[in-house]
């Protein structure tokens, strides 16, 4: 079982209650809610029902809110980021497949 360091080191871990997301990330509850609709982040749930973020989601957030704030429209700046993830994680699993084939030509 992991230790409650080890969960807050976790960018993934759901550590934030929507009022606390909010205010970190400057955007409404109504706002993450919306997010949620369009599929950009989706927050855990606690055994009672209540929305809970990870520093990830949050990170996503707060883009998402920068760009509506510059005018993009919520559903187009949420399909840009979730491709610019999309694009981040291929890169990271190229890099990876690179230094793999070096190191077994080596």
């Amino acid at each position: 079982m992991a230790q409650p360091d080890d969960m807050l080191d976790d960018e993934d871990y759901p550590a934030y209650t929507m009022g606390r997301a909010a205010e970190i990330t400057g955007a409404s509850p109504d706002f993450l809610r919306r997010l949620d609709e369009a599929k950009l982040i989706t927050p855990f749930r606690s055994a009672g029902g209540h929305r809970r973020y990870s520093r990830y989601q949050l990170r996503l957030a707060a883009r998402a809110r920068e760009m509506v704030g510059r005018g993009t429209a919520l559903e187009a700046a949420c399909r840009i980021i979730i491709l610019e993830d999309q694009l981040e994680d291929a890169r990271r699993h190229h890099e990876s497949y690179q230094r793999r084939r070096h190191a077994d030509a080596a």
